[in-house]
């Protein structure tokens, strides 16, 4: 056990030295393309990659959350912002898009992938078409903009592509499955992608953050007992320690992308969670088949029909969900009218 101990720490030691000394990536005067960068985690990155002097290009579906956006990096002395409506999920808009952004912006460097969508309930309310909607936004959206950008990052011979998967795609969490199944395809992709690019002087960098504050929550898909289901996910969304800022993982996945990490879990308890089940399977396994059980919501309520995080909240007291709630008005998840008053005041 101490020769392990010594190795490891060895190992860490080492690690610490080549990340403190390789090269960085310099996001300055990069055109940076961000999917799903209208509100959330993408938002929120968009926000840090522009304090790097960053030409950003969001897209996303809904040209209303977009152009707040875009007021929002305005107001903040950030011009250099392009915002695109996009569905990703079809391959022909995304030819489309990138060529604006290509002709409004030049050719993209560094392409973020992190449009996503979070589906919540039993595996009994769960049905075929849940599966292709996360499918073909978590791995066939990625597949088109990586093919889209890629001709260009080739004949220069660098860039940099970072997917947002999740610690969801390396635990498969009850109650989550479409979730889970695409995005360990993700993680799959994206990790086969990096080796298969680095000839081409392009890097790949997978993030699978734990539990973050967001504001997602609202946006979220919940059926059978929603409320139910929404209760135990918003509550683990909204616990400072179990969960990190929206800000602070933004600035761990960014850093890794600009190291050029292979992959990076964001956040201990995802860190300790996937390292348990590394080294104790079954056991990591048992537990979740404990909370299925015993924990979370039996199917019933609504069935498979879905509804928002925001159509949800009844059970659960606003005090619990304040600073995710926050969250949510500051990265323009919704707006701030939707939100009730903190009950602390302002």
């Amino acid at each position: 056990m101490n020769r392990f101990l010594i190795l490891a720490a060895l190992g860490a030691g080492g690690y610490m030295l080549y990340r403190a000394f390789r090269p960085r990536y310099d996001f300055n005067g990069k055109h940076v393309l961000i999917t799903g960068g209208g509100r959330g985690l993408g938002l929120v990155m968009a926000r840090q990659f522009a304090e790097k002097g960053a030409r950003l290009t969001l897209c996303g579906r809904d040209p209303k959350e977009l152009l707040r956006a875009q007021d929002d990096l305005v107001s903040r002395g950030f011009r250099k912002v392009l915002v695109v409506e996009c569905d990703v999920t079809d391959a022909d808009r995304v030819k489309e898009m990138v060529a604006v952004a290509r002709e409004r912006n030049g050719p993209v460097d560094v392409l973020v992938n992190c449009a996503g969508v979070i589906q919540v309930g039993p595996m009994e309310e769960m049905r075929a078409a849940d599966f292709e909607q996360a499918f073909a936004i978590h791995f066939w959206a990625v597949f088109h903009t990586t093919n889209a950008v890629l001709p260009d990052m080739r004949s220069r011979g660098s860039g940099r592509i970072l997917n947002i998967a999740s610690v969801g795609g390396k635990i498969a969490a009850p109650h989550m499955l479409p979730y889970a199944a695409s995005k360990f395809a993700l993680v799959g992709y994206s990790s086969g992608l990096r080796a298969e690019l680095a000839k081409y002087g392009v890097t790949v960098t997978t993030a699978c953050p734990g539990l973050m504050r967001t504001g997602s929550h609202l946006n979220a898909e919940f059926k059978g007992r929603h409320a139910d289901e929404y209760a135990w996910f918003a509550l683990l969304n909204g616990l400072p320690g179990l969960s990190r800022s929206a800000e602070s993982a933004a600035h761990t996945i960014i850093d890794a992308c600009a190291v050029g990490d292979a992959e990076v879990v964001v956040g201990l308890p995802a860190q300790l969670a996937v390292l348990a089940h590394t080294v104790c399977p079954n056991l990591s396994t048992g537990l979740r088949e404990l909370a299925d059980r015993w924990v979370l919501p039996a199917p019933g309520g609504i069935g498979a029909e879905t509804a928002p995080g925001r159509e949800s909240r009844d059970k659960l007291p606003r005090l619990v969900t304040w600073l995710t709630d926050r969250a949510a008005i500051h990265n323009n998840e919704l707006h701030a009218s939707a939100i009730p008053p903190s009950p602390l005041g302002g």
